[in-house]
């Protein structure tokens, strides 16, 4: 077994404001179960959603050359994806969110078996529906989900403030400690028995 990756996305306009402290937190047990670790920062970026052009579908890339086409390749690569933001309006960050869509819907390479996992922070309220928000990128590509100790959330309006979350910090390394667990067991069973087969895709319409 080679190598582990993690990648993580930060989806925060603050590169080190509440959702970097929580996903630095993961970082530090990822180190420890040496587990390598990149985090991008998404959400201080100027990116368009999709616009449904299709050009994807015959370049194996997005129409837009931003980072979105940047991150593809370390996506494929990595063994785990952690998906950082903050809470606005009981939602993630819009600029996340459109990077999500055009990353996931560009990309066709396999992502069964990556592991998963959705960190959310606020200041007070919103954070379950972010975090259901989040999580369907996982479920929808065959990407196991890992989970911690409670759902995946800090509080704080900053950096030091979510420092302070003691509760959630907790539940941070336990979620990183969970993902190594899993990340190396789908790794060894990967080498013993493969990855699971698949059907041929069907795809049908609600209207025929």
């Amino acid at each position: 077994m080679g190598k582990l990756k993690v990648l993580l996305l930060n989806g925060s306009p603050h590169e080190r404001g509440s959702t970097y402290t929580a996903l630095h937190e993961m970082e530090k047990v990822f180190e420890k179960n040496e587990i390598e670790t990149q985090q991008i920062h998404v959400g201080n970026k100027l990116l368009p959603g999709c616009i449904a052009c299709g050009y994807c579908k015959k370049h194996g890339e997005c129409v837009v050359k931003d980072l979105v086409n940047e991150t593809a390749p370390k996506l494929e690569a990595c063994d785990g994806l952690v998906i950082g933001s903050p809470v606005y309006y009981a939602s993630a960050n819009a600029t996340l969110i459109a990077f999500l869509d055009r990353l996931f819907y560009s990309t066709h390479f396999d992502k069964t078996m990556k592991v998963g996992a959705s960190v959310v922070s606020a200041r007070r309220g919103g954070l379950s529906a972010t975090f259901d928000e989040l999580n369907k990128y996982f479920a929808i590509c065959g990407m196991p989900v890992a989970s911690g100790q409670y759902w995946n959330s800090v509080h704080g309006n900053n950096g030091e403030e979510t420092a302070k979350d003691l509760e959630g910090m907790q539940g941070m390394r336990t979620l990183a400690s969970n993902m190594s667990f899993l990340i190396k067991s789908i790794g060894l069973g990967r080498e013993a028995f493969g990855l699971p087969e698949k059907e041929e895709r069907v795809w049908t319409n609600f209207v025929r």
